[in-house]
């Protein structure tokens, strides 16, 4: 017997289907999650989802429904995994002792070095705070001594500048 051709429905294509529900489920994975980076991220794991089983998934009555179950499933994930995250973080804080002794009036002067670009700040805190040599340091970053020898000049000169504004600021 002949299949009835009037209750067969029409399958969209994949990228039909993700363009019309694209916004959609952005919005109700930014709902569950409160964060537009992370419902961006778990919309397109549904979409991948979906793409990876179109075959089936575009034969369901309702494959809108079946994306937004997996972004409700990925959200809850999600979730449960940043509280888990959260609980180990909690565990693991730095206890006191393993942090370098850092003199209360010294906070400026790391807070400057922690406003260089990387390569600087990371010269500068191996030199000041490890007393490192230039060598070590070539060593430790797998660069040149000249590069080290650089990074610390430019450093040097920004905290310099730095800091004489915030002193000029305070008095």
């Amino acid at each position: 017997m002949a299949p009835n051709l009037r209750s067969i429905r029409a399958v969209p294509d994949f990228e039909s289907f993700y363009r019309s529900e694209y916004r959609a489920v952005v919005g109700l994975a930014y709902a569950l999650s409160g964060s537009r980076l992370a419902a961006e991220d778990i919309a397109q794991d549904a979409f991948l989802a979906a793409h990876r089983q179109w075959e089936r998934v575009a034969f369901y009555e309702q494959p809108e429904s079946w994306v937004r179950r997996v972004v409700s499933n990925l959200a809850v994930s999600a979730f449960r995994t940043k509280v888990r995250e959260a609980g180990a973080l909690a565990r693991l804080k730095p206890r006191e002792e393993y942090l370098p002794a850092l003199q209360a009036e010294d906070a400026d002067f790391w807070k400057a070095v922690r406003n260089l670009p990387n390569r600087q700040a990371q010269v500068i805190a191996l030199h000041y705070l490890e007393d490192r040599s230039i060598a070590e340091i070539a060593r430790v970053l797998g660069c040149s001594q000249n590069t080290v020898k650089v990074h610390l000049h430019k450093g040097r000169d920004r905290l310099a500048r730095r800091l004489d504004e915030r002193w000029e600021v305070r008095q």
